[in-house]
């Protein structure tokens, strides 16, 4: 029996044949029944959070394997934390089947691999407080089975993430998330909706994980490195959000605090010195809030 994310969609078997309007209307169509296959993962997905957060707090990282699309959307969840909450590089990983090379370039094959999972894995040299969340629309792709399997050797965290129910990937991992999407628009085209399901959920999964670790402030991103002229922009903008200051003021603040937005906003609240902002931070563990209380 096919998989489900290979099965013939009986909503678009004439789209060929359609006006353009109807074509996008039908893929629309699909596309809304994604977040409501998500909506019944959650209890999954909140576990899976809960754990990471926790391991990551003792230093572990968040490691993604995957192929293909799978591979390319873990990569890029990956590259996203340090310029966006100032994760160090390194923290949180994306390995794809075929190295970085497969980012622009099909390498045939190189799903298939477990071995190759196994080993792109062991040369990280996990831990048991490193998390792996395997990618596979499938469920089945051999890269990421290899690479779960070298995982549980060595104690991670391990979390799945499939658009298939049954599949070989839920039964090696300890929590299995699976938004299961149905046929895709294109038979075989898993980029699609299962494509568009795994990004949504490594969204949830690193933007929640960067909230426990006290990266934000209420919906502030404030843990950001202000590297360029819009991100300076945006520190200014963050800080007087959330102390109330103008424009101006935020950003003479944000002078003295030596551009650090944690620091800028624990000053301005609790009325103190930058020195001692940045004490009770670090006694709060980078939790404005905490350092706030």
């Amino acid at each position: 029996m096919n998989a489900l994310t290979e099965s013939v969609n009986p909503n678009t078997i004439d789209i060929d044949t359609l006006p353009t309007r109807d074509l996008v209307q039908r893929i629309n169509d699909e596309d809304k029944q994604v977040a409501w296959a998500i909506e019944a993962e959650l209890p999954q997905i909140a576990a899976a959070i809960d754990a990471i957060a926790e391991r990551m707090r003792r230093g572990g990282r968040l490691i993604y394997a995957g192929a293909g699309t799978s591979g390319r959307l873990g990569v890029l969840d990956a590259s996203e934390m340090p310029p966006t909450y100032s994760v160090p590089r390194g923290r949180v990983i994306g390995l794809i089947a075929g190295g970085l090379s497969a980012l622009t370039n099909s390498i045939e094959g190189a799903e298939d691999d477990p071995a190759q999972g196994a080993a792109d894995l062991r040369a990280l040299q996990p831990t048991g407080d490193d998390t792996l969340v395997g990618l596979a629309a499938s469920g089945s792709t051999p890269y990421v089975l290899g690479a779960l399997a070298e995982a549980r050797t060595s104690g991670m965290l391990t979390i799945s993430i499939a658009c298939n129910r049954p599949a070989s990937i839920h039964d090696a991992v300890d929590i299995a998330i699976a938004p299961l999407v149905g046929p895709e628009v294109i038979s075989g085209s898993t980029r699609m909706k299962a494509g568009s399901a795994q990004k949504m959920v490594l969204n949830m999964i690193s933007t929640s994980v960067m909230i426990r670790l006290g990266k934000t402030y209420g919906n502030l991103m404030v843990d950001v490195q202000a590297s360029n002229a819009k991100l300076k922009v945006r520190a200014r903008r963050i800080v007087a959000q959330a102390t109330g200051l103008d424009l101006a003021a935020a950003a003479a603040l944000l002078d003295r605090c030596d551009g650090e937005v944690k620091t800028a906003i624990v000053a301005a609240q609790a009325q103190i010195g930058p020195s001692e902002a940045r004490n009770r931070l670090a006694q709060a563990g980078g939790v404005v809030r905490r350092a706030l209380r």
